[in-house]
Formats: structure tokens, sequence, C-alpha cells
């Protein structure tokens, strides 16, 4: 069978696509099947889209979703179903945690709850066999039927082929990787960490073997140009001992300049100059909020000022990058939280920052938080989650609160870019950036 993988823009073309279809494309033609993309933009015309899928002649569709792209990913389902007679499986985080909502709309046979690659492979030979799913799969919910139940993630995870590249639209040498499976944090706006509550019982977090990291790298750097490797895993600095030899085995075969995301506390001295010497160019720290209260009793993330403080200097002080992230109008948050947040940031001084408006993922701890709390209108599953304007009916903060301190993030951006690169450069970056989430939705 033939699977054709939509990529969905929902604001803008994104860099690289979900990494989901790359992997299940490379396990899927590892058992004899094909896969191919489809990138679906945002001027896309649906007669068009149609005849490109007819012609592309696939057995099953695929769609990976995050909540920023399921009402888009939503609409083109229903647009393709009124034109078109093919299955279609949506997997993703989005997906995963609103299965049942998914399925309610046209277009959508399918959900692959949680990790995909042995149950997409079971439901495209069982197509190809049958033509139904008569029987059930596990991880893969049935539209009209019950949840599903979850098989074990998968193990060896060294024996999962590498990710099909020609899925990931990488240009000029800059590669996405991925070094581990699962988050042991409890932060509660994070839905990837709820993989940790869907597998409750069984062992989500996996980490590849050092050689298969490299080896995956050599093969990229001998087939084309290797100039740059994001590491996409959300905390890159867990368990220093595989993070040390890391930067040992990589600073000898490799030293290509690279990212990654990390955690103040997982940082010390030490182990940034070793990733420094190994070839690490930018680091992005989860900072979130500047409110020690916020973080220790709404995010659970209990990290001091002083720590925050410490690994951006460290970091600073070596020549690394930096970059934070920042989150605004949580459920409990105050304006005195947002005043914290900015005094903080000020402190801090990163090379660059993002800054977002709170959106409740679905499956997450704040999610049921806002649920319970009654702070999410009745239609709130279909508000676009773009992250500029809240949705939610907070009793400490209002929409002008949370607007006006939005606004002041975006003058603190623009005096740092102001700063590196002039006005009228700065300038340019933020209106590009303003009308990319303008149109989310």
């Amino acid at each position: 069978m033939k699977v054709l993988f939509l990529e969905i823009d929902a604001e803008r073309r994104w860099a690289t696509a979900a990494l989901g279809p790359a992997f299940l494309a490379a396990f899927l033609r590892r058992h004899g099947h094909e896969a191919a993309p489809l990138r679906v933009t945002l001027d896309a015309d649906m007669d068009d889209l149609a005849a490109r899928v007819r012609e592309a002649a696939p057995g099953l569709l695929g769609m990976s979703l995050t909540t920023r792209q399921w009402l888009r990913g939503r609409d083109v389902a229903r647009a393709l179903r009124a034109r078109l007679d093919i299955p279609l499986v949506a997997g993703g985080l989005h997906p995963t945690f609103s299965a049942d909502d998914v399925l309610r709309h046209p277009g959508f046979d399918y959900v692959c709850v949680g990790e995909g690659e042995e149950a997409t492979l079971e439901l495209v030979e069982t197509l190809a066999r049958d033509g139904e799913v008569r029987t059930p799969i596990a991880n893969i919910q049935v539209r009209g039927g019950p949840p599903t139940t979850q098989r074990a993630p998968f193990e060896p995870i060294d024996a999962l082929p590498w990710m099909a590249r020609d899925l990931l639209a990488e240009e000029h040498g800059v590669v996405h990787m991925t070094t581990q499976r699962g988050c042991p944090f409890p932060c509660t706006y994070c839905a990837a960490r709820m993989f940790n509550v869907l597998y409750e019982g069984q062992t989500y977090g996996r980490r590849r073997s050092h050689e298969s990291v490299l080896a995956e790298l050599e093969a990229i750097r001998a087939a084309g140009p290797l100039s740059y490797v994001i590491f996409l895993d959300d905390t890159f600095t867990i368990h220093h001992p595989w993070v040390k030899e890391f930067c040992r085995v990589y600073a000898e075969r490799l030293r290509v300049p690279f990212s990654l995301h990390a955690r103040a506390d997982t940082v010390t001295p030490d182990l940034l100059r070793r990733l420094k010497d190994a070839g690490c160019h930018q680091i992005t720290f989860g900072v979130e909020s500047g409110s020690p209260r916020v973080r220790r009793d709404i995010m659970k993330r209990p990290i001091s000022d002083e720590r925050l403080l410490d690994a951006f200097r460290w970091s600073k002080d070596l020549g690394i990058i930096t970059t934070d992230n920042y989150m605004l109008g949580l459920p409990g948050e105050t304006r005195e939280d947002l005043e914290q947040t900015l005094a903080l940031h000020e402190r801090l001084q990163p090379d660059d920052f993002g800054y977002f408006v709170f959106y409740p993922y679905p499956g997450t701890d704040l999610f049921r938080t806002c649920v319970e709390g009654g702070y999410l209108p009745d239609d709130h599953l279909a508000l676009p989650a773009n992250h500029r304007t809240s949705i939610l009916r907070l009793p400490d903060l209002t929409q002008e609160d949370i607007a006006s301190f939005y606004d002041r993030f975006t003058a603190a951006r623009a005096r740092n870019l102001e700063r590196k690169y002039g006005d009228a450069t700065a300038a340019a970056i933020i209106a590009a950036e303003m009308k990319a989430s303008a149109a989310v939705g």
C-alpha cells in the first residue's frame, strides 16, 4: 500500500515537517510499503489538492497534527472527503489526546493514539488485506468505535529505521535530530510529557545509543552537506553520563555546530563546557515565567531565579548563544507575576526570546484545570491556538491585561533586535512575526 502524508501549513511554511511521519515512512518502507509527502500550503486550492492526491493514488492518507494545526487539518480533511473516498488516519499530539473529537469530524476515519510505527504498519496491512478494520488494532481508534488499547512502546529504540529525510524539507545542510523519546518532567502545560501518563506502568522514556546517533549523522554527511544540527529533544541535557560521552564522541567524529533545548536545573558549568567544546552553538532554555510562585505551584517547574541566572551566565561566558521562552496568561497568574517575568527577562538578557499567550492543550494538567475552573468558552475546540490572544476567561487577568503585556514583550523584543540588527531590520522581523501569529486559524 502507498501512504501519502499531508503536511499541514497552519500559519506559514514550517522550517521542517513533522518528525512523526518521517519515522512512520521509514518504518513502512522497511516493511515493503510506499510512503510519500505532500505539503498543503496556505494558498492551496482544494480542487487542485484533490487532483494531486488522486494522481498520487494512495491507499491511505495520514496527518500529524499539533493543536495549532488542528483547525486547518480539520478543514482540509473535510474538503478532501467531499472530493475523494480515501481513508485518513490522524496522529500526533492533538489527535492522541482528543481522539473522540477528531473522529467526530468528517474525513477522519482513524486516530493513532500514542506511538505510531507498529500501529500504523498493522493498520496499513489490515487495509491492504481486508479493506477495513474488523478487529481492534492497539493504538488505533476507529471512527464510531470504542477507545483503543495501548501497545508497549517500541523496543529497542535503536532498532527503528532512521527518519525518511525526504519528508523533512531540510535545506542547506541543516538537519533535525532526536536522540530520545519521552520527558521525565511533570510540567503541567506540556502535552509531550503526557505520553508518560498515557503509557502509565510502562517505560516510555528511551534514549538512543551514541553509535546510533553518530552513525545517522555520518550517513547524512556522506550523502550531502551537513552544516548544522538541531537537536529537538525536549530536554537534551538529562542524564549527564550520556551527555558527557556524547560530547566526547561527537567532538571526535563530527564537530558540526549544533543547538539544543535544556532546563536550567539540568546544566552545570562543566557540562556546558563539554557541550561547547563539542560544537554547541546555541541553547534554548524554557524560563516560562519570572514568578517563582507560578513556576513552582502552577507549572510544576520549581527552578529558582538564581539557577536561571546562573545557567544564562555560564552559557554566555562560554560564548553559547542563549534563547529563552516565556508564557503569558496562565490560570492563577496575576499582573504582578507578569511584571516579575519582565523584570527577570531584563536580568537574564538572552540573545533572543519567544513569548506566547498560554493555550491549554488537550491532555495536559492545565487543560483540566481550565475545564474544572470554567475558564474555557463552550466553543473552545473551534478556536485557534494562535498564542497571541487568550481564549480563557480568567478571574485574575483580563483579555486586556494579557494583550497589554504581550505588547510590552513585543516592545522588549524589538529593543533586543534593534541592538543586534538596527531599527529597520528589527521592525521588519517583528512585523513578519506579528503577521504570522495573527494568521493562525
